[in-house]
């Protein structure tokens, strides 16, 4: 199919701050939904304040169910090409990409899939086993089964190929920085971060952040700005 997104079109497709950037683009920051997000900004407060960093901010409105499967990375490539194409930046911006829960999983696999690989990824509690995931809680298997039913092969085949844990010998060379709350009941922090972290160390870099007393992805404010740290440190 031909490309449908244009520069013209794409606050459709996307949320997208780079009209409020004032300098030359530094960067650009991808920040992926969690499990269930539809919504479509005209405003976003991330937006704001990283366009005070000429970093563009870009939010893919992906099917809430997508959990990075093929055509959840082709679509992010094509609103990058956009963004890309429209200002002239050079190949080797830096972009980093973001997010939690799902939006996490979706940050680590597009690491692996991604048409222009990202200098780093920031993911908070994020879903890092998905084989295990799809037994984890009663809500979960539809939203997997709507994600993959169309692959060759198994299911299991299917979710591993989109499952960081499974892709961590897989993964570029970059800045990983993995945040995960202790008390979160909806993405288990040992069978996910734990697991994929110990399986990354010693290939690339990696900081791993344990949230104390904290639920699913409620980073602490001290944590939200390591967060933000993590997401400006590889910007030009």
């Amino acid at each position: 199919m031909e490309k449908i997104i244009t520069y013209e079109n794409l606050r459709n497709f996307a949320y997208s701050n780079d009209k409020l950037c004032k300098g030359k683009i530094r960067g650009i920051v991808l920040s992926f939904f969690g499990l269930g997000g539809m919504s479509m900004f005209d405003d976003e407060p991330n937006g704001t304040d990283l366009a005070g960093q000429d970093v563009v901010y870009l939010i893919p409105y992906n099917n809430p169910w997508a959990w990075m499967n093929r055509q959840a990375v082709s679509y992010t490539d094509e609103l990058v090409d956009v963004i890309m194409n429209h200002y002239h930046l050079p190949e080797d911006i830096p972009i980093v990409s973001t997010g939690g829960s799902m939006g996490g999983l979706s940050a680590l696999t597009y690491m692996a899939y991604a048409k222009r690989t990202p200098a780093a990824c920031v993911a908070n509690c994020p879903v890092c086993d998905l084989p295990y995931h799809f037994t984890e809680r009663p809500d979960l298997p539809r939203t997997l089964y709507s994600a993959f039913a169309n692959y060759e092969g198994s299911m299991q085949d299917a979710l591993e190929s989109a499952s960081p844990l499974h892709l961590a010998a897989k993964m570029p060379e970059a800045v990983y920085t993995i945040f995960h709350c202790e008390c979160d009941m909806a993405v288990n922090k040992e069978a996910h971060s734990d697991r994929f972290v110990e399986a990354l160390r010693g290939r690339m870099p990696v900081t791993y952040y344990a949230v104390p007393e904290k639920g699913h992805c409620d980073l602490t404010p001290e944590m939200w700005e390591k967060w933000r740290e993590a997401m400006l440190a590889q910007m030009k």
